[in-house]
């Protein structure tokens, strides 16, 4: 079998070496090669400048391509939100629509606890003046009590329902004291009817009562503090108030006080009377 000849003269018989291609050519420069068909064919080398020139070309082509599939992508979108009633721009004017009506509101909230700090000033003050005039009223009430009290006192003297002349016993009031078995006694002697003397005297005061369960009588000079006068002394034309006080005795249960008005003036006679002990005064 005979071997096909080289088609080119300067390639080795086992065919063309890039040496052999490039071998009188310069870069860039156009070469004559002799194809197996005997034809002729320029080929041009390419350099690395070139190959940049075709990349650059390339990197432009694909960023072309990735922003017209963006700008698909986002007029697909702004058309999908347009037929789903979107609009940018009412959505923009409803947030400042809605912005302002946040400020009205918050204005209004100011506004509103203004008006409720004004209103608890208002109510601290109208409780304030409520408080006076209820303590002014309850003072007035008492005042109008004391005073219907000393117009009932001064009208048993002068004019008594029972028609009575002469002296007696008005009131007694017990109150207790400090100490466990302390007791403060007051007296209200008056002259009803009869005052063109004055009457003077001494009152006897017995306490009747249960010592230890067993009938007991107590009597003045018993039952005051050691360092107080027994005797009980009074001298008056109208009325006279009297007050002494009294030590009860451990165990004893107090019962029954007796009072003797013994009057030393001898157009005025003298009078007895019993109180009981009432549960309020002890």
């Amino acid at each position: 079998m005979q071997r096909n000849q080289p088609f080119c003269a300067h390639c080795s018989p086992n065919g063309p070496s890039i040496r052999d291609l490039t071998h009188f050519s310069l870069p860039g420069s156009p070469r004559n090669i002799i194809n197996p068909n005997g034809e002729r064919s320029d080929i041009v080398s390419r350099t690395p400048g070139a190959l940049r020139h075709q990349g650059a070309k390339g990197w432009a082509l694909l960023a072309a391509i990735a922003f017209a599939v963006a700008a698909c992508l986002y007029l697909t979108f702004e058309l999908g939100r347009i037929q789903a009633d979107y609009n940018i721009v009412d959505i923009t004017a409803e947030r400042r629509a809605l912005g302002a009506q946040i400020d009205d509101l918050e204005n209004e909230i100011k506004t509103l606890r203004e008006e409720i700090i004004l209103l608890e000033t208002h109510r601290s003050i109208d409780r304030g003046a409520y408080s006076e005039v209820e303590s002014s009223l309850t003072d007035l009430q008492k005042k109008i009590h004391e005073q219907r009290e000393a117009i009932a006192f001064y009208r048993g003297i002068i004019s008594p329902s029972d028609g009575g002349r002469g002296l007696r016993v008005q009131e007694l009031k017990v109150s207790k004291g400090q100490d466990e078995r302390l007791y403060h006694v007051n007296l209200v002697l008056v002259q009803v009817m009869q005052h063109d003397l004055s009457v003077n005297g001494d009152v006897e005061f017995s306490l009747e009562g249960a010592q230890d369960g067993v009938a007991t009588t107590y009597t003045l000079a018993q039952l005051v503090p050691e360092d107080e006068d027994s005797e009980w002394p009074f001298s008056f034309r109208y009325f006279q108030n009297l007050d002494r006080r009294l030590i009860l005795p451990d165990g004893f249960t107090p019962e029954k006080v007796n009072i003797e008005v013994r009057s030393r003036t001898k157009s005025i006679a003298s009078v007895e009377q019993s109180f009981l002990w009432q549960s309020g005064q002890g």
